[in-house]
């Protein structure tokens, strides 16, 4: 990481929840130059691949030159359910796909319908949607449908364990060969210290006495896929208390701890802000829990 951009990081580390929305964007411009220069070359992407009628229901494909039978990582942008896509800027969240790309997977960016429009369990509904397109087509982009890696950061990462965990929803993770969590908003709800209590009402409902069953929290214990959990040190306030409360409710369902990883020195978007540079250290992790099949 280039001394400057650890010095920002720095300086924003323990301010991060003063501001998000601030220092959020921060974080991007820094990265901005990094992820322009990051290496692309040789992966080819189909872009806006339809998954669904809707217009947000698409998705991207990064194939890497004469990928055949490639395991596939799936991601699932944040947003806090009321905005983002799968491409926040030129360069930001390709980059995820990128770094998977150069180190062999065929790469898939999804996108999903927003709250209001689509409250819960709309997010679920989506991925479920773009899982079953991958399963069925990803193999034409030299994808192995029966290896495919679910990755979600933020309220992506809401709907991908939702899809994993719940058992109402009746998906359980079917496509998926494995599940990482990053970042990820594991319990809803609208705390005084949620500086996106307002997007978790949206797509959770008015109703608070609702948000415990609707929560990825609850069926924690339904979780069937090798799990991997990362958090950055500074985070929106509660989610890395969740993401140790959803580690420990794995665990004593499984009688053993999924792995868990804290980023030091990393904030809620450079957790993934991240891939593609010189620094790799989460990605190498993601490799070694997906080989190892925790």
């Amino acid at each position: 990481m280039p001394t400057v951009l650890r010095a920002e990081l720095a300086q924003i580390g323990p301010r991060w929840a003063s501001d998000i929305a601030l220092y959020s964007q921060r974080t991007k411009d820094a990265y901005a130059p990094l992820l322009a220069r990051a290496p692309k070359a040789g992966i080819a992407v189909a872009r806006d691949l339809a998954y669904g009628d809707h217009p947000r229901q698409v998705l991207d494909v990064f194939r890497p030159a004469g990928a055949r039978a490639a395991p596939v990582v799936v991601f699932v942008h944040g947003g806090a359910f009321v905005r983002g896509a799968k491409r926040a800027s030129d360069a930001l969240y390709d980059n995820v796909l990128y770094w998977f790309a150069r180190q062999g997977f065929v790469g898939v960016n999804v996108e999903y319908r927003l709250a209001p429009e689509a409250a819960y369990p709309g997010g679920a509904q989506d991925l479920a949607r773009a899982m079953a397109w991958v399963h069925e087509r990803i193999g034409g982009h030299g994808g192995d449908p029966a290896r495919v890696l679910l990755i979600g950061h933020s309220a992506g990462g809401t709907h991908a364990a939702s899809y994993a965990c719940d058992p109402a929803l009746g998906y359980l993770g079917r496509h998926a060969a494995a599940l990482v969590l990053v970042s990820a908003r594991l319990r809803a709800d609208v705390s005084p210290v949620n500086p996106n209590a307002m997007g978790v009402r949206a797509y959770f409902g008015d109703d608070p006495a609702l948000y415990d069953v609707r929560s990825p929290m609850t069926h924690a214990a339904h979780c069937r896929l090798p799990l991997l959990i990362a958090a950055a040190e500074f985070e929106n306030p509660l989610l890395d208390v969740y993401a140790l409360e959803f580690a420990h409710r794995v665990a004593a369902a499984r009688g053993h701890a999924p792995p868990y990883l804290q980023m030091r020195g990393h904030n809620h978007m450079s957790i993934v802000a991240h891939f593609n540079t010189d620094e790799d250290s989460l990605g190498r992790a993601i490799l070694a829990f997906f080989e190892g099949g925790s």
